[in-house]
């Protein structure tokens, strides 16, 4: 049941991870360059340029994403005292 409950938690802090992650991306490339990102489907770029832009997006957006939903999880788990998931990670052999 608090998986059910947890779903509107889970969309609400799905969004705030990508305002946040894509305000911290913005940030982070224009110390690297003053122009836009580079598009996959620019005709004109450097392999160089989008390589970069393209890591440093998924790790800013992977990065903010766990971090917000692990701490809606806390927040969660806080307020109703169910936690929305698995107490840890499964041990294999």
């Amino acid at each position: 049941m608090s998986k059910l409950l947890f779903i509107p938690v889970s969309l609400l802090s799905g969004l705030l991870a990508g305002l946040l992650g894509r305000r911290l991306f913005e940030g982070l490339w224009g110390l690297f360059d003053h122009q836009e990102p580079p598009d996959p489907e620019h005709r004109e770029i450097s392999w160089l340029k989008l390589v970069l832009a393209h890591t440093l997006s998924g790790a800013v957006f992977g990065g903010i994403r766990g971090v917000v939903d692990h701490a809606a999880r806390v927040s969660f788990y806080r307020a109703t005292g169910a936690w929305p998931g698995e107490e840890r990670p499964e041990r294999t052999a």
